[in-house]
């Protein structure tokens, strides 16, 4: 039996009050209605299925509540970017603090920058998180559409209506240096998929710990399976190394795979270093040393900067949280053993 579509004069009547009030509730002008009746509205339309029909509600006033989510899909996380421990922690961490400040969420994955612009204008969005795109995209984003964004680790110079929410990678790298050199490591390599931005900025602060002479580069392919290709052709160069700094959890765990099915052992044979301390760091054998970033830090400050945005309350800024190093079982001291 086909179920009857509830009518607004359903709401009204069951609750004893006029059309116009449930009506003023579902379109959120609440002003002259009392916090009692709203939510009895609420809990009723909700009840009754009145929710599927909320959603046009929503797009229809200037405030829909709907912040999105965007990631670039690029060709490394070959098609599962949501995968990765970074991204799936950070939107995790986002979900939660965007549920607190009373608005909803979705995602996109795209690789256009003009794909965001039409996603946000078909759901007339409160605002943007987005994550992993590049100066240009941003420029254009900002000229493109007049509604506020917070970008994870942009690079461009500070502008009007962006807030940048960025973590220390150069402090970061130098953690893991001076980390490494207190261990006795002197020949360490530093692997990557690209020697820009923030990977580089990991990679220098490393360098400047160190020393030049104590730290090599490898820039790996995107591709899993070139990678391992690649590990395989150059493993005696990576076993001349007594430590390798991976510039993030993903390449560290892959590569301490990659070395332990050759029976070359982590730390005993080569110690590993990764950044960002995702998730799986504390379910490998041994458990990774990493670089910390405070996902839900940089979550809750995504919002706080988003609202103040959009309320104009702020203009723009590039703000750079701390990070910190956290020391597991995946770094060999080889001074304990010298002395």
């Amino acid at each position: 039996m086909k179920k009857e579509r509830v009518r607004i004069s359903d709401i009204a009547e069951e609750l004893g009050l006029s059309t116009a009030t449930v009506s003023n509730v579902i379109h959120g002008k609440t002003n002259k209605i009392s916090d009692e009746t709203v939510k009895r509205v609420q809990e009723l339309i909700e009840k009754r299925g009145y929710i599927p029909s909320m959603a046009g509600i929503l797009l229809a006033q200037n405030n829909s509540r709907i912040i999105g989510i965007v990631v670039n899909d690029h060709e490394k996380y070959e098609g599962r970017a949501l995968e990765d421990g970074f991204i799936s922690a950070a939107i995790n961490a986002l979900s939660h603090e965007i549920d607190r400040a009373g608005y909803f969420m979705m995602i996109k994955l795209t690789k256009k920058w003009d794909e965001i612009v039409r996603f946000a204008s078909m759901w007339n969005m409160d605002g943007l998180i987005i994550m992993g795109f590049c100066e240009q995209d941003y420029k254009r984003l900002r000229e493109s559409m007049h509604i506020p964004f917070v970008v994870y680790d942009g690079y461009f110079p500070e502008t009007k209506k962006i807030c940048n929410l960025t973590i220390d990678n150069y402090d970061g790298g130098y953690q893991v240096g001076k980390y490494l050199e207190r261990l006795g490591h002197k020949k360490v390599l530093c692997i990557s998929d690209n020697n820009i931005c923030m990977d580089m900025e990991r990679m220098d602060g490393c360098v400047k710990a160190l020393g030049k002479e104590c730290v090599d580069f490898l820039q790996v392919p995107f591709q899993k399976e070139e990678r391992m290709c690649f590990y395989q052709e150059r493993l005696s160069e990576i076993k001349e190394h007594t430590a390798v700094f991976a510039v993030s959890d993903f390449y560290a765990i892959e590569l301490l795979h990659f070395l332990q099915e050759r029976e070359i052992r982590v730390p005993e044979d080569i110690s590993i270093v990764g950044f960002d301390d995702s998730p799986l760091c504390n379910f490998i054998k041994p458990a990774l040393t990493t670089i910390k970033q405070d996902i839900q830090l940089r979550a809750q400050n995504a919002i706080t900067h988003l609202e103040k945005l959009k309320h104009g309350a702020e203009e723009g800024r590039t703000l750079k949280l701390p990070v910190f190093l956290v020391e597991r079982q995946s770094v060999r001291n080889l001074r304990e053993e010298e002395s």
